[in-house]
């Protein structure tokens, strides 16, 4: 990690009017684990002081400003992505899967499509169905760098799920995150979902 471009990171966040900044122990409350990384989890481990000003980027980045919204996202990350131990999938080890956001490899190419930096290295690239294994982890290659890791979420919840789900979350969190989680195709009430929602209901205060 480059401490320097987080510190820079942290600087511009703290230097934005009236904006709300994720700090790392909002991020250590959601996910317990990401205090420190063990040593064999690297490369792909980040800490919560490293994630933190990762996703509060994501959340100004995408539009993202309703705690009910952020918590929500965040405890889907924590969950999907082993509390940020994971940036691709482990368990069976899908390719093309991955990110924070643990999003299926077409959404990691409608991802990429959206980012001016990363678009012509997908230009040719139409569907993922019929890919090889080799080219749909190529395309993850692209989305796992920390500054769009870590805005896999908010990007999903904005691109993806629509006015209605971002309205419903900014009216009530357990709502909202019903819809949300509809949206990316989990059940809700799941109990282990449930606690990392409850997690960041801490730690946004909700």
């Amino acid at each position: 990690m480059q401490l320097p471009y987080i510190a820079a990171l942290c600087l511009t966040c703290a230097s934005m009017a009236s904006a709300f900044c994720v700090t790392p122990e909002m991020v250590e409350t959601i996910a317990p684990k990401s205090k420190e990384c063990p040593q064999n989890m690297l490369p792909e481990c980040r800490t919560a002081a490293e994630a933190a000003p990762y996703i509060t980027r994501a959340f100004h980045r995408y539009g993202i400003y309703s705690p009910n919204a952020m918590a929500s996202v965040m405890s889907l990350m924590a969950l999907e992505s082993g509390e940020f131990q994971y940036k691709r999938n482990a368990f069976p080890g899908r390719p093309g899967q991955g990110t924070a956001n643990m999003q299926m490899a077409e959404f990691n190419l409608k991802y990429a499509k959206s980012i001016e930096k990363l678009e012509p290295h997908v230009a040719n690239v139409t569907t993922v169905d019929g890919q090889p294994d080799a080219e749909l982890n190529r395309i993850l290659d692209l989305v796992v760098a920390d500054d769009y890791n870590f805005g896999s979420g908010a990007w999903f919840l904005r691109s993806q799920c629509g006015e209605g789900v971002l309205s419903a979350l900014n009216q009530d969190v357990d709502t909202g995150f019903a819809a949300h989680m509809d949206c990316v195709g989990v059940e809700a009430g799941n109990e282990e979902r449930q606690a990392y929602l409850t997690l960041a209901k801490q730690a946004f205060d909700l």
